[in-house]
């Protein structure tokens, strides 16, 4: 799987954006042929399965998404409709990351990849 995580969990009142989000946004494969349209994310044996789904209250998330390229992802972020919450910062010695809040107003960590 392209931008493993290790674990999460994403919800908001119309799953079903919120499905279409990430699987455009991140190449992902999320299935949601179950009865609570629950859509489950396939890791293909990277990292841990997730879940995204509808949510009866607030829009709720907190994950970091290892990626290779941070610009391009806070781009495409926006392009598919979510907005930039913490610019691209390197933390010296330890981590480069930036965050984006996607459709739904959930805040999404993205972490470069470390190759």
């Amino acid at each position: 799987m392209a931008n493993p995580v290790v674990h999460f969990e994403i919800l908001g009142k119309d799953g079903k954006a919120l499905q279409d989000y990430y699987a455009n946004l991140f190449g992902w494969n999320v299935n949601a042929n179950n009865p609570m349209n629950y859509g489950i994310v396939d890791n293909q044996g990277e990292g841990i399965n997730g879940g995204i789904g509808p949510s009866d209250g607030d829009a709720r998330l907190t994950v970091y998404i290892e990626v290779a390229d941070l610009e391009a992802t806070l781009a495409k972020a926006v392009e598919l409709g979510g907005k930039v919450v913490q610019p691209i910062t390197e933390i010296p010695g330890m981590v480069t990351l930036a965050q984006f809040a996607d459709v739904a107003g959930n805040v999404v960590g993205i972490i470069k990849s470390q190759n």
